[in-house]
């Protein structure tokens, strides 16, 4: 056998390498992607005390007056962490009246995840949270829900490195094959 053969040889199992990588890949994707809801649900758990640390206490009601300023504000009782925004619904579940105007995703401190719905009358502005699943929110805020939430538990979750390298290597997968 030549160099030419040898050489021709060492191409044909590169390439038979480079397509089994593929096939592997492709599965890899197609397992992550039928994870993804249970993924989410799992670091939603993980992040708990970091909602609890770093969360907000968002508005659940409060009037305005003619300077657009708040008064007599009142806050949910429990910290939360915005996952992701979308277009507004077009009204409430509660109230189907009420125009909803800003719409988000967020994780509470127990590890749930909700739509923060706001309305506004002109004088009051009120809110709505409904509860979602892990896959409604990544259905209706899409993979950024993912992502937010592992920049949280990347910036602070101190002695979780195991977990967080592997997390990183997940979601740039997943960012990688949905770009």
């Amino acid at each position: 056998m030549d160099e030419i053969e040898k050489g021709f040889e060492k191409i044909k199992e590169k390439i038979d390498q480079l397509a089994d990588l593929q096939e592997k890949g492709k599965t890899l994707s197609e397992k992550v992607q039928s994870n993804d809801a249970k993924l989410l649900e799992r670091m939603a758990d993980s992040a708990k005390p970091v909602v609890k640390t770093i969360g907000l206490n968002l508005l659940m009601k409060g009037k305005q007056d003619t300077k657009g300023e708040l008064y007599h504000p009142q806050y949910y009782p429990q910290k939360m962490i915005i996952l992701g925004k979308t277009d507004p619904a077009p009204c409430r579940p509660d109230n189907p009246s009420m125009q909803v105007i800003d719409q988000f995703c967020v994780l509470s401190e127990e590890g749930e995840f909700f739509e923060l719905m706001y309305s506004f009358d002109g004088f009051l502005t009120d809110s709505y949270l409904n509860p979602v699943t892990a896959r409604q929110a990544i259905d209706l805020y899409g993979y950024d829900t993912m992502f937010m939430l592992y920049q949280a538990l990347h910036d602070y979750l101190e002695g979780e490195e195991e977990l967080i390298s592997a997390l990183e290597k997940v979601i740039g997968y997943v960012f990688a094959r949905k770009n």
